[in-house]
C-alpha cells in the first residue's frame, strides 16, 4: 500500500496516530510563501506609490505625528514599530536612507553622508519632519485604501495616494527571493516636465541623475529595461603635470570604496601614484599626486580601466503591480504613475464637489428655514415627529426636490438632491443666538461663493489633464528650484587597459634554456612590461608562440627573439629567411602576427626536419632591411656574396612558406643597411573632444608620418612641444592654440604681450630644438607676459584692436610681412606700446571643395579671446 500525501506534505504510515512529515511537502510549499512574502512585503516596491513596505509605514507614522515640529527618529521608530513586524535597526537604516535622499524627511542633526560612507549618529541624537512636498504629495486619508496592521490594533495604508513619480525620482534596490529590482534615480525637473509632455501626448526621454554628480554614459539603457546597463564614472581633472584631482563620484560609490580601490591598483602596478590625499568636506576632494614620469592624460584613462573612478550598473526595472512583479522600464513607470496622479486628482476634486454641494444644500436650507421663519412653525407641535413634518412641509413651499416635478413657471428653489430626516435635524439645532443674530447679507455671499467653487471644480473635472498639467507646473515652481541635472552624460570611449596600464614589470629572458619572464632577474633584460602582457618568443627551430607573462614560463630552448606582443599589431612586420630541412634550399619572408591562439605553438617553416632560420629581424614601423649573404665555399654557386633587400617582398601571414633564395647552403647571413618602412606612412587624427590621436579619421587630420617624425603643438600659455605620432596618447585640445605634422618649412607665428616691456610683440620661428615630450617657452618668464595669438599657418593675416585712452583702434596686419623669420629666444618686432584688447585671424577666401569637409587640415589656427583664454576652432 502507497503513502498518500495530504496538503501539508504530511502522509499516515502505519496504524493508529502515527504520521510521517515528508520535507518535499513542506519545502514546497513554506518556500512559496516565504518567497512571495519577501517580494511582495520586503523588497519590491509598489509602483502605485514607489515605496517598500517599511518606507510607506514610516511615512505614514511620521503623519501621525506631524506637528510642523521635529521628532527624535528614535520615537519615529517606536511609532513605526506599531505597523512594521521587524526590529528597529531595520526601521533605523531605512529611514535614515529615506532622509539621505532629500526629497521627503526634513533632517536635523548628523545624519551620515553618503558621499563619504559615515553613518548617521544614534536616534536620539538625531531628528526629523516631513518636507512641504512629502505633505503636498503623499497624503489623501479620503483617497487612501486601509487595511489592518500586522497585529489588528491600528490601521495602515495599502499605498500612498502618491500625486507625483515618486518611484523614479528617489531610485530604488532590492534583493528578493528569486528576483531583484535596481532603479536609476532620476532628475526631478525632467521627471515632471516628461510627465507633462505625456499629459500633451508629447514623446518623452528619461535619463538617471545622481545626486553626486560625475558623468554617465546611457547609450545602452534600454530605458531602464532589465538587459540594460549605464556605465557611470568619476569627474577627474588635471589640476596640473603631477596632481589629478576627483570632485564628483560615480552613483554607488564612496570616497573611502574609492580611495581604497587607487591604492589597491597602486599596489598592484596597475597605476603609479605618490599619494592620494582626500580633502572632502562642504565639496568632495580628492587629489592624486603621481609618480615622476606619468603622464596625467595616461593615469587619468587608468583611473577609469583599474579603480572605482568608474564603474557598470544594470538597471533592473522590477515593481509590483496587482500583488504580482512586473518586470518594465522607467517610461512605462512614468505613464503609470502620470496617469495615477490625473485619477487621484480626479477624485480629489470628485470628493470636494461633493463637500462644497452638501455645505451649499445646508446652506439654502438654513437660509429659507430662518428667513422663512419656519422655526415658528413647530410652537404648537406635541410630538417629534409633528416637528419633523412640521419642518417638511415648510421647507416644500419654498424648494424643489430632484425627486419631484416642478411646475411651468415655478420660481422654488432647486436642490441638489431630496431633503432627509438628517437635515431637519441639524435645522433644530440651530440655537437660537444664531437665529437672531442671521444675517441675510453674508449668508447670500457665503452661497455665492459655494457656487463659484463648485463652478471651478466642475471646469476643472471637465478639463481635467489641463488641470493635471497645471497641477505639475505648480510642483516645479514650487519645489524645482536647486534641482537642476548634476550628472552629465557622456559618450564614453572604451579605455584599452593595456595600453594605459603603467609598466609595472620588467621583462626578462633566458635565451638558451628558453624561460621568460618577470621573476628572471639574473637574465638578458628584453624590455618594460606590464602584468597584462603577453609575450612573443621565436626559436631558431622556425617555431614561436604567445604566452600569457607571468613570473617564470618555459617557452622552448634557443630563443632568437622574445617581446611583448600587442593583439591586432599589423605594423610590427618580421623579415626572415630559413633553411629547408628537406630540400636545403633557403627561403625568405615578411609576414605579421596580428591574432593567434596562446600558448599554441606556430611553425614558421615548412615543418620538415633540421629546418632552421638563418637571418631574423622585428621591425616594429614595417621597415625593410638589405642583408647580405654569404655561400658556403663549398658549393657549386659561381657567386659566393649576394644581396637581397627585403622590400622585394609583400608582407603575408606567417602560415606562408616564402620564396625560394638559393638551393645553394648559406654560410652565413648578416644585416648590410638599414631601410625604411614599405607600409607607407601613417596617416594620423585628432579628436577634437577627447584630444586622443587616432587612425579612424575622428577629428582633425594631422598628416601622413613616416619614422623620424614628429607632431608640433603649441599651447596657449606661450610654449611649444614635439611629440612622436603613437596612437592612444591624448592631447589636452584646451590648452592648445596650434597643433601639426612638423615639417621642414613649419613656422609659428606668435603675437605676445612683453610683460617687462609693457609692449605687444610678433615673432616668427622655426623650432630649433628635438627633444620630444618637453615643453619649451618662448615668450619671457615675466609674470605679465602672455601669448596673445599663436598660430602654425603659412600666412597668417590678423585684425586686431586696442584702446588708447577712450579712443578704440582697430588695425590689419600680415604676420609674415610684419616680420621676418628670426630664432625661437628672439623678442621680435614691437607692434604696439601696449597690450592689445582683441586679436581676430583673417580667413583666406578658398574655392568651394567639391565634396565636404568636415575636418580640420594640419595648419588651422585656434581663436581665442586674449583677455579670458577662451579658444575655439574655426
Amino acid at each position: 500500500m502507497s503513502d498518500q500525501k495530504n496538503d501539508n506534505g504530511i502522509s499516515p504510515n502505519g496504524t493508529g496516530d502515527e504520521r510521517v512529515i515528508t520535507l518535499s511537502g513542506m519545502y514546497e510549499n513554506y518556500f512559496l510563501d516565504y518567497a512571495s512574502y519577501v517580494i511582495l512585503e520586503r523588497a519590491v516596491p509598489s509602483i502605485n506609490d514607489g515605496l517598500k513596505p517599511v518606507q510607506r509605514r514610516i511615512l505614514h507614522a511620521m503623519k501621525e505625528m506631524d506637528d510642523g515640529r521635529y521628532h527624535k527618529v528614535a520615537n519615529i521608530i517606536g511609532q513605526t514599530m506599531q505597523y512594521h513586524p521587524h526590529g528597529d535597526a531595520a526601521i533605523g537604516d531605512a529611514l535614515v536612507k529615506l532622509g539621505q535622499k532629500n526629497l521627503l524627511i526634513d533632517c536635523q542633526g548628523n545624519w551620515g553622508d553618503n558621499r563619504t560612507g559615515d553613518g548617521a549618529a544614534a536616534p536620539r541624537y538625531i531628528e526629523a519632519r516631513l518636507t512641504k512636498f512629502a505633505l503636498e504629495i503623499l497624503f489623501n486619508a479620503q483617497t487612501t485604501e486601509w487595511q489592518m496592521s500586522y497585529d489588528g490594533r491600528k490601521n495602515e495604508p495599502i499605498t500612498l495616494p502618491v500625486k507625483f513619480p515618486l518611484l523614479l525620482a528617489q531610485g530604488v534596490e532590492g534583493i528578493a527571493v528569486g528576483l531583484s529590482t535596481k532603479i536609476m534615480p532620476h532628475n526631478f525637473i525632467e521627471i515632471i516636465k516628461a510627465a507633462i509632455n505625456h499629459l500633451k501626448g508629447k514623446t518623452f526621454r528619461l535619463l538617471p541623475d545622481f545626486d553626486g554628480g560625475g558623468l554617465v554614459d546611457v547609450s545602452n539603457y534600454k530605458k531602464g529595461h532589465r538587459g540594460g546597463k549605464i556605465r557611470v564614472r568619476a569627474k577627474v581633472e588635471i589640476f596640473d603635470k603631477t596632481t589629478l584631482v576627483i570632485r564628483e563620484l560615480p552613483y554607488g560609490v564612496t570616497t573611502t570604496s574609492l580611495i581604497d580601490s587607487i591604492v589597491k591598483a597602486n599596489e598592484k602596478g596597475k597605476i603609479k601614484i605618490k599619494k592620494v590625499i582626500d580633502n572632502t568636506a562642504k565639496d568632495v576632494e580628492i587629489l592624486i599626486e603621481l609618480a615622476p614620469g606619468i603622464s596625467p592624460q595616461v593615469a587619468e584613462d587608468a583611473l577609469y580601466a583599474f579603480t572605482r573612478c568608474e564603474e557598470s550598473i544594470s538597471p533592473n526595472a522590477c515593481v509590483i503591480l496587482d500583488d504580482k512583479p512586473l518586470f518594465t522600464d522607467v517610461h512605462e513607470i512614468l505613464r503609470v504613475c502620470t496617469e495615477q496622479t490625473r485619477d487621484l486628482l480626479k477624485r480629489e476634486l470628485e470628493i470636494k464637489e461633493g463637500e462644497l454641494m452638501e455645505k451649499w444644500h445646508f446652506a439654502s436650507l438654513e437660509k429659507i428655514f430662518i428667513e422663512k421663519r419656519i422655526y415658528r412653525d413647530i410652537e404648537e407641535c406635541e410630538t417629534w415627529e409633528e416637528v419633523i413634518e412640521a419642518i417638511r412641509t415648510g421647507l416644500d413651499k419654498y424648494i424643489v426636490t430632484p425627486s419631484a416635478t416642478p411646475k411651468r413657471g415655478d420660481k422654488r428653489l432647486k436642490l441638489f438632491r431630496d431633503i432627509t430626516d438628517e437635515d431637519i435635524v441639524r435645522l433644530t439645532e440651530i440655537k437660537i443666538k444664531r437665529i437672531s443674530k442671521y444675517n441675510a447679507f453674508k449668508a447670500d455671499e457665503k452661497i455665492k461663493q459655494l457656487e463659484e467653487e463648485l463652478k471651478q471644480v466642475r471646469h476643472d473635472l471637465a478639463n481635467l489633464t489641463d488641470f493635471t498639467i497645471a497641477y505639475f507646473e505648480r510642483l516645479l515652481e514650487k519645489y524645482g528650484k536647486g534641482r537642476e541635472r548634476k550628472t552629465k552624460i557622456a559618450d564614453f570611449e572604451d579605455v584599452n587597459k593595456v595600453s594605459v596600464i603603467a609598466n609595472n614589470a620588467k621583462l626578462y629572458a633566458n635565451l638558451k634554456d628558453g624561460f621568460v619572464g618577470m621573476g628572471l632577474k639574473k637574465e638578458q633584460f628584453i624590455g618594460e612590461c606590464s602584468d597584462m602582457d603577453s609575450v612573443i618568443a621565436f626559436r631558431k627551430d622556425g617555431k614561436f608562440s604567445v604566452t600569457k607573462i607571468s613570473d617564470k614560463a618555459f617557452v622552448g630552448s634557443n630563443l632568437l627573439h622574445v617581446a611583448v606582443w600587442r593583439k591586432g599589431d599589423d605594423r610590427t612586420t618580421y623579415n626572415m629567411m630559413y633553411l629547408d630541412g628537406k630540400t636545403g634550399k633557403s627561403f625568405v619572408k615578411r609576414f605579421n602576427v596580428t591574432a593567434i591562439t596562446r600558448d599554441k605553438e606556430y611553425d614558421l617553416t615548412k615543418g620538415t626536419p633540421r629546418s632552421k632560420i638563418l637571418y631574423f629581424s622585428a621591425n616594429p614601423n614595417g621597415e625593410a632591411e638589405t642583408i647580405n649573404i654569404q655561400l658556403s665555399p663549398t658549393s657549386t654557386a659561381r657567386k659566393k656574396q649576394l644581396e637581397f633587400d627585403f622590400s622585394e617582398l609583400d608582407i603575408k601571414g606567417r602560415a606562408s612558406q616564402g620564396n625560394v633564395f638559393t638551393k645553394y647552403p648559406v654560410r652565413k647571413v648578416s644585416l648590410l643597411e638599414t631601410g625604411k618602412s614599405t607600409l607607407g606612412a601613417i596617416k594620423v587624427w585628432m579628436d577634437e573632444v577627447s584630444g586622443r590621436l587616432n587612425v579612424d579619421e575622428r577629428g582633425k587630420f594631422l598628416g601622413d608620418f613616416d619614422t623620424g617624425d614628429s607632431i608640433i603643438v603649441l599651447y596657449k600659455d606661450g610654449s611649444y612641444e614635439l611629440k612622436n605620432y603613437e596612437l592612444n596618447q591624448k592631447i589636452e585640445v584646451n590648452d592648445i592654440c596650434g597643433i601639426s605634422k612638423l615639417e621642414k618649412k613649419t613656422v609659428i607665428s606668435a603675437v605676445h604681450y612683453e610683460g617687462s616691456k609693457g609692449w605687444t610683440m610678433v615673432k616668427r620661428f622655426q623650432v630649433e630644438t628635438q627633444t620630444i615630450d618637453q615643453k619649451f617657452s618662448f615668450i619671457s618668464d615675466h609674470s605679465r607676459s602672455k601669448l596673445l595669438y599663436g598660430t602654425l599657418e603659412a600666412n597668417p593675416r590678423i585684425k586686431y584692436n586696442m584702446k588708447v585712452g577712450s579712443q578704440k583702434i582697430d588695425g590689419e596686419i600680415n604676420l609674415k610681412e610684419f616680420i621676418g623669420v628670426k630664432g625661437w629666444k628672439a623678442l621680435g618686432n614691437k607692434l604696439s606700446d601696449q597690450r592689445l584688447t582683441g586679436i581676430k585671424p583673417i580667413e583666406k577666401k578658398k574655392k568651394a571643395p567639391t565634396k565636404p569637409k568636415n575636418k580640420l587640415s594640419a595648419g588651422d589656427s585656434i581663436e581665442f579671446d586674449v583677455d579670458g583664454g577662451q579658444g575655439e576652432l574655426f
